[in-house]
């Protein structure tokens, strides 16, 4: 941009030239941009062709050339300028902060046909600039600041940029008093007006047609936080702990649980979620848990491994009645990555050598132990005892790696056969004595990262991954790596089924997958991992709600809670959640609050004068609520909505 500024003593002036192809934008139509310029500065304007000419009092004109200064820099970047955009330049000028007021203008988050979503005051960009840079940000300020468009805007950008694997939209449904059973129609006929605002603002952003299909596959979620909250096992579930399975109900913070890592890791929260409608999840091996319609699972589909991609997270009564693709099972889920890291516990026989009396029929109460005096030598002995009754025993089946390793050794010695599978791989046929010694050898390859089927009578076909060697006797180790040895274990949700109603609770572990051990060794999570969650309308959770919304957070997650102070809904006289958070969280690391105001309103400016109108009010009506003076009964009931 060529200038040339002359000054005297009483006057200062300024003169430079527009670029020919920025000249009509910077104008606007009919000059409406040239106007506004004119009213809203001080400095005298003056347009020729394409030069503008600033004239008045030193001050003034050196502010009016900085902000022509700045809408010729949008223009020549081809950016659109109306009379909003000159009023915000003007604006942030005149706050004198030091970013480029053209640079806040020009940092597009999303296009899209067209249309490119942008912050539009500097206090958005910073707002932008904290989601970029924090885990967890609230955005607090009055209606038509952006706080919930913009945070859209983030989750649709961080979603195409696979940042996140999901985006999940959620808000207190307040006016329905969380009841939603008491409306008429279906659950999504029930929650879709009080979440048409977020609806709304996702069709700006992504292709409508294609809202359907990500939703269906848990791409996007939208729910009320009444829904989001409750995912949950029944409180007797049993869940693998390094002391044994323990019911779910029954676990407190500190207590450690065995995570898919086959490592302890402490339980961080645990929410009784009171009664609810659950379900039984059973998989091809016949191992089965019971959970509630909104409980996780991470699964992946055969697409999914082929091209792969990531794991995804589902709730239970999404999968429901898409169990199949093809007449095969769809979703996949995952077994053990290492076998379970168990305590040592002193066993009163060899492992390896109980393990081959019990796969050769022998009773478990038929083995007697003796100690010779020749050395370390264990003798053996078989007492007549009556049949079926051979089981492991806990002391074996609670012990660690080795010893549980030993003792599968032992049996599949004495009682089982290599087989190999048409797929690659050999799994390993076992015929149990009895039922209970059925049971235990399953348990035993399921706790190594295995999978185990019962077939007809006590017949077991067991699959189990590498590096987990099954025999000891050599020719049977040749044939079982002849045929493929170990492979890669498979589990499959085969059916879901409704199971009743009962009290449930939900925990959330310190894992890095946020996957924890269940009954069957089956693995289940809570917690949202890779996924961009936006709480909105939040000065409407309690307390109690917000702190069980936020401690949902998993790895590689963000979160965006926005909402209006001045705006509590919240019946009963109960507390915002909102409004006491940020002085609990106030200096906690990638915890950031942005505050926005009138001034980053972004409707029509109206809007922005009703804001500070009613900021006004409110301020007059708490000096005379402090002196003691009387309202009426529109003044007291807002005052009391206030002090919630």
């Amino acid at each position: 941009m060529a200038e040339e500024t002359q000054q005297s003593n009483k006057e200062g002036q300024s003169r430079f030239a527009v670029p020919d192809g920025a000249v009509l934008s910077l104008l606007g139509s009919r000059d409406e941009n040239l106007r506004l310029a004119e009213e809203l500065l001080d400095a005298d304007v003056h347009v020729r062709g394409n030069e503008i000419t600033l004239s008045g009092d030193p001050a003034d004109v050196a502010f009016a050339e900085r902000v022509f200064t700045e809408l010729v820099t949008l223009a020549s970047r081809g950016q659109a300028i109306d009379q909003h955009t000159v009023r915000r330049i003007v604006a942030m000028l005149s706050a004198n902060e030091a970013e480029s007021p053209a640079d806040v203008l020009s940092l597009d988050i999303i296009s899209r046909r067209g249309r490119t979503i942008r912050p539009k005051t500097l206090n958005q960009k910073h707002y932008v600039d904290a989601i970029d840079k924090n885990t967890i940000v609230f955005g607090i300020g009055p209606a038509g600041t952006g706080k919930t468009y913009l945070a859209m805007a983030k989750a649709v950008q961080a979603l195409q940029a696979k940042q996140v694997n999901r985006i999940i939209l959620t808000r207190p449904a307040v006016e329905a008093g969380e009841r939603l059973g008491y409306l008429p129609g279906t659950l999504y006929e029930k929650i879709d007006p009080y979440l048409r605002p977020l609806y709304d603002a996702l069709h700006d952003m992504v292709d409508p047609e294609s809202i359907p299909r990500l939703t269906q596959a848990g791409t996007i979620e939208v729910a009320p936080l009444a829904y989001m909250r409750g995912r949950a096992q029944p409180i007797f579930t049993p869940v693998l702990t390094p002391d044994g399975y323990r019911p779910i109900g029954s676990l407190q913070v500190g207590d450690l649980v065995i995570g898919s890592n086959g490592e302890p890791t402490p339980v961080l929260g645990v929410y009784p979620q009171g009664e609810k409608d659950v379900y039984r999840v059973t998989a091809q091996d016949g191992s089965s848990t019971l959970a509630c319609g909104e409980h996780l699972w991470t699964v992946r589909t055969a697409s999914d491994r082929r091209r792969g991609k990531p794991w995804r997270v589902l709730e239970t009564k999404e999968m429901i009645g898409n169990l199949r693709a093809a007449h095969a099972r769809r979703y996949e889920l995952p077994l053990l990555s290492a076998p379970v890291c168990l305590p040592e516990r002193d066993v009163p026989m060899d492992p390896y050598a109980l393990g081959l009396l019990l796969g050769d029929g022998c009773p478990a109460s038929a083995i007697a132990l003796r100690t010779t005096a020749h050395g370390n030598v264990l003798v053996l002995e078989r007492a007549a005892t009556s049949e079926g009754d051979a089981s492991v025993g806990e002391t074996y089946l609670r012990n660690t790696v080795q010893v549980r390793l030993d003792l599968l050794q032992g049996l599949l010695d004495a009682g089982g056969a290599p087989a190999g599978q048409a797929d690659g791989g050999c799994r390993v046929r076992f015929a149990a004595s009895s039922p209970q010694l059925q049971a235990d050898v399953i348990e035993l390859v399921r706790s190594l990262g295995g999978i185990a089927y019962s077939r007809n009578g006590r017949a077991i076909d067991i699959r189990l991954p590498q590096g987990v060697e099954p025999f000891r006797l050599e020719r049977k180790r040749q044939k079982y790596h002849a045929a493929g040895g170990g492979g890669r274990p498979m589990r499959f949700i085969d059916s879901i089924e409704p199971a009743g109603r009962t009290e449930t609770v939900c925990i959330q572990v310190a894992a890095q997958d946020s996957l924890y051990v269940t009954e069957d060794y089956l693995l289940t999570h809570n917690t949202l991992n890779d996924a961009f969650i936006i709480l909105d309308e939040a000065q409407n959770t309690t307390p109690e709600q917000m702190k069980m919304f936020l401690t949902r957070l998993g790895f590689g997650s963000k979160v965006v809670v926005t909402g209006d102070i001045t705006q509590v809904d919240l019946p009963g006289g109960q507390r915002s959640g909102l409004r006491v958070v940020k002085d609990i969280l106030e200096g906690v690391d990638d915890v950031h609050f942005s505050v926005l105001t009138s001034q980053d309103v972004v409707r029509h400016r109206l809007v922005g004068d009703i804001v500070d109108a009613y900021d006004k009010w409110q301020v007059q009506q708490d000096a005379l609520d402090q002196n003691g003076q009387h309202h009426g009964p529109g003044a007291r009931r807002g005052n009391q909505r206030r002090g919630r």
